[in-house]
């Protein structure tokens, strides 16, 4: 599985005195490949999670086109594309995403009954073991501490096995060893075969990364580091 940007960027509108033109990602291409996990770094306002969501089919560039393999995915219409990204990418996203109705599990199994499947409760459960919030399985989001939702969400991304994992800070909420835990985790994800996307600002994400990225005012930049 291949996720390819081709002269992707992003500008939005926005009203200032000088300019009403803000270009938050510069034209640039970025492959992301299957048994890898690639690590992005860079300050807070840099783009980082600009060009994450637009990855992620969640956010249209403003020029260029992105392929999950053969399928333009932005060609795609908005029912179509969420079942596709449904499918194939697995997103944890910045900040809580969670449904305070549910619980825990419920939470866990939404990528499936959202659509009206099987639960998938046993993999679900598995999931939860090896991000250690199991014993939280009927607890309620408000019941849980912020690291605890975060890997609440880690599980919900990771539910149906996707080829593609785009996590936008996800130990920003964890100790020290959580935080090895998750990366450990998305290592391990990779070297099973899914393509792993982190934007992050842990420096210690370094060690686990088998390439690394720095954005800087919008432009994207491959380092050695």
């Amino acid at each position: 599985m291949l996720l390819k940007a081709e002269k992707i960027s992003k500008e939005f509108i926005r009203e200032m005195k000088n300019t009403n033109r803000f270009l938050a990602v510069q034209e640039t291409d970025f492959v992301l490949e299957s048994g890898s996990l690639t690590v992005l770094m860079g300050r807070s306002g840099s783009g980082k999670s600009t060009f994450l969501n637009m990855l992620a089919g969640l956010m249209m560039p403003s020029s260029g086109k992105i392929l999950l393999n053969d399928t333009d995915m932005y060609a795609l219409s908005d029912k179509e594309l969420s079942r596709f990204r449904n499918q194939h990418i697995g997103v944890i996203p910045q900040g809580q995403t969670a449904l305070h109705s549910l619980n825990v599990l419920e939470n866990v199994c939404l990528p499936y009954t959202l659509y009206g499947e099987d639960a998938h409760q046993q993999d679900a459960l598995q999931l939860m073991e090896k991000l250690d919030i199991l014993p939280l399985q009927s607890a309620m989001p408000s019941e849980l501490s912020g690291g605890e939702l975060r890997r609440m969400a880690i599980a919900r991304a990771f539910l149906r096995k996707p080829d593609i994992i785009l996590a936008d800070e996800p130990t920003s909420d964890l100790d020290d060893e959580n935080t090895r835990i998750v990366f450990s985790f998305l290592k391990q994800s990779a070297q099973d075969g899914s393509a792993v996307l982190v934007v992050t600002h842990e420096n210690d994400a370094v060690q686990y990364a088998d390439s690394i990225f720095r954005m800087n005012a919008g432009l994207l930049q491959k380092t050695s580091e």
